[in-house]
């Protein structure tokens, strides 16, 4: 059994608690980390960020508590009480797409996948890379494994789309871990927030389970390498369109259907009817497939209809945008014009809605018309598994509907429909974000004019950004790349309820940074400039990346202070004095939320929010408790506390009331005082009943229990 003294255990306790700041529990522990370290020490610690640092900072309470049995006690004690919390759920369940109704041949491909699925494990991860053209199956294939009956995989199949066939456009691989994790029954604010760390809890969380996992459209092995594990029950399938280097995978190759089994498919499709009344046009129309499963079976419908003149094959000519042509003949003036216009970006997942304002369409019939689009497959309904209204574009025929929508609709008209679509989800973003978040001054409200749908409530607007989170992102990207830095700025803004409620910070942080940059180029020194900074800040904080996020932090204090906006500054410096308490420099907190009070004192009655003022002054009350007691002054700790705590209580703020709460028994738990603890523990408990705060509850549990067992 490992020694809790030890400098390993004592390692393992810091990367515990710095794994857990997902959520405002494990925030909490990781500054009360900080100041019983400082106490062991004697002296001001640096937070640390890398392992080598956290076993540095392990090494220095080590030497302290192995000669002072009281130290020891104190640190095993304190100890007791942050270490672990919820374990992560077992997830017994498929989560990979729907696989085909009809799949043919394949069948040595398959036996190549059995083979390495079921190998005796040698410490080598279990690993195979299935590529082929686009169009060819690589995907379906598989798919197609992970869906069969086996007793393989009873922990579940879980799937990941890497994002395509360049560096480009591949997800993040925070965003990508964190789907896998949320696939096997982690909750958000069980994961920690730096990727580095993520990789490794993921492996963790496979260790003993066995699993598929399917990569699907990877592009390199550096891009695949963080979600492999060597788990002897773990098997993993990436998909490409080519095999690549540094990957050590069996290679199973998906090629052209032969013609027999072209004509096999067809016939399962269709009917041998159908086929042998085609005979005369079947030999032109396999060979423009070019054996592409996909382009079979969008061309099963042309067997149906012999009045079509058949099209000639073109020599290297590429079958899926063969097959999207064919069908694009097919289409009324309607569905065509819908096909070319939302094919000018990649969205990952678009509805009628914007859709209809992309086309100036009424949304009703573009719904129709999305449908036979994606009936005829010339667009894919979503991976979610159920109807959801949302659809997407293979790559390759979202190729030759931009190439035609340039041909037949000109630059200007495709400009003039791109527009249409950024206005659109710049309009709901800003709506929903208002509605998600109607108290905060971060988010502008909008037009009234354009405010749009109106939400059951405020977690039905959260619920409506998360369903676009996807699109908003590619909409600032293409505002800047479209030179209109004002639209990005307005999409970026709208992000905050995201970042502040629901996380997702890896798949933000593109956004943010486009958001701010131009806003630095073309609104210096502004409210926008200053609102985004701090926005920024908050992301790169909870990804842990504390250098950049002070960086920024400072930059909106300078935007704001030039804007003369007092509100902002104060917040901004109160921002700079919360990233202190994550570095464990409890000193330049104090002074950080001090300098934000006095800018605050300043405010007049014409300044912008101050009504909102005395909430703001008991937040910096509790503030500076927190980091009174990480100088170790608890006494003045808990009269800071507690005057925020009036606060709380007398404005009926449930949610700041436990925080405060918590930091109060924290402060007695430090003098192992359990008695006064105890009935701030337990009115914390009751304070955050029905809130969903289970992590939070957890700890609490944990520290009543501590102060309830002899």
């Amino acid at each position: 059994m490992l020694d809790p003294t030890s400098v390993a255990a004592i390692s393992a306790v810091l990367g515990a608690v710095g794994s857990g700041m997902a959520n405002e529990a494990g925030k909490w522990a990781w500054e009360s980390t900080g100041g019983v370290v400082r106490k062991i020490v004697g002296r001001e610690v640096p937070a640390p960020v890398a392992p080598e640092e956290r076993d540095d900072v392990a090494r220095m309470v080590y030497e302290q508590i192995r000669t002072n049995p009281q130290l020891a006690a104190s640190w095993s004690a304190f100890a007791s009480r942050v270490h672990g919390g919820p374990n992560p759920a077992r997830a017994a369940q498929s989560h990979l797409p729907a696989s085909i109704r009809f799949f043919t041949d394949r069948k040595e491909a398959m036996k190549q996948l059995q083979r390495e699925a079921t190998r005796r494990a040698d410490g080598r991860p279990r690993l195979a890379l299935v590529h082929g053209p686009n169009g060819m199956g690589s995907s379906a294939l598989a798919v197609h494994f992970g869906s069969r009956p086996t007793r393989l995989y009873p922990d579940g199949q879980i799937y990941a789309d890497l994002g395509g066939g360049g560096a480009g456009s591949a997800r993040d691989v925070g965003t990508v871990l964190r789907t896998l994790l949320r696939q096997l029954g982690v909750r958000d604010e069980e994961m920690p927030t730096a990727t580095d760390r993520l990789g490794e809890f993921f492996r963790h969380c496979a260790a003993d389970r066995k699993l598929l996992v399917v990569l699907d459209h990877a592009h390199s092995a550096a891009q695949v390498r963080p979600f492999l594990t060597s788990a002897p029950g773990v098997f993993t399938i990436v998909v490409a369109r080519t095999p690549f280097p540094g990957l050590d995978a069996v290679r199973v190759p998906v090629g052209p259907l032969t013609d027999k089994d072209a004509v096999r498919l067809l016939t399962d499709i269709t009917d041998k009817s159908t086929v042998a009344a085609a005979r005369a046009t079947l030999p032109s129309l396999l060979a423009r497939c070019g054996g592409s499963p996909y382009a079979l079976r969008a061309a099963a419908d042309r067997l149906c209809a012999p009045t079509l003149p058949p099209r000639q094959a073109v020599p290297d000519s590429d079958p899926v945008q063969g097959a999207a042509e064919d069908n694009y003949q097919l289409l009324t003036p309607e569905s065509a014009k819908l096909y070319r216009l939302m094919s000018l970006r990649s969205w990952p997942a678009f509805d009628a809605a914007t859709a209809g304002r992309a086309t100036g369409q009424d949304p009703a019939v573009t719904a129709e018309l999305l449908a036979d689009l994606a009936d005829r497959m010339l667009l894919e309904r979503s991976r979610s598994g159920t109807d959801n209204g949302r659809y997407h574009y293979r790559p390759g025929v979202r190729a030759h509907a931009e190439a035609t929508a340039i041909r037949e609709d000109g630059i200007a008209a495709c400009s003039a429909a791109l527009t249409r679509t950024l206005l659109a989800y710049a309009d709901l973003a800003t709506s929903a974000s208002h509605q998600a978040l109607p108290e905060s001054w971060r988010v502008p409200a909008p037009a009234e004019d354009r405010i749009g749908q109106r939400y059951e409530d405020r977690g039905a607007a959260l619920d409506a950004l998360l369903a676009e989170l996807g699109n908003l992102v590619e909409a600032v990207r293409c505002a800047e790349e479209s030179g209109d830095p004002e639209t990005a700025v307005r999409l970026s803004r709208s992000l905050w309820p995201l970042q502040l409620k629901a996380g997702h910070h890896e798949m933000l942080l593109p956004a943010l940074r486009i958001g701010a940059r131009l806003a630095d180029a073309h609104l210096p020194g502004s409210l926008d400039a200053g609102a985004l900074h701090a926005q920024l800040a908050h992301s790169l904080t909870e990804l842990g990346r504390w250098e950049e996020a002070e960086t920024e932090t400072l930059a909106a204090a300078r935007a704001e202070e030039s804007a003369a906006h007092k509100r902002g500054h104060a917040s901004a410096v109160e921002f700079l004095g919360l990233l202190r308490l994550r570095q464990w420099r409890y000193q330049e907190a104090y002074e950080c939320f001090d300098e934000a009070g006095a800018i605050l004192n300043t405010m007049g009655a014409h300044d912008e929010g101050t009504t909102d003022l005395p909430r703001a002054q008991a937040l910096l009350e509790r503030h500076r408790g927190r980091a009174l007691r990480g100088l170790g002054q608890r006494g003045e700790a808990r009269e800071r506390l507690e005057t925020a705590l009036r606060h709380f209580r007398a404005s009926g703020d449930t949610y700041n009331t436990a925080r405060t709460l918590t930091d109060l028994a924290e402060t007695w738990l430090d003098e192992e005082d359990t008695e006064a603890a105890l009935p701030l523990i337990d009115e914390s408990i009751t304070t955050l009943d029905g809130q969903r705060a289970e992590y939070h509850l957890s700890h609490l549990r944990r520290m009543r229990e501590r102060c309830v067992t002899p």
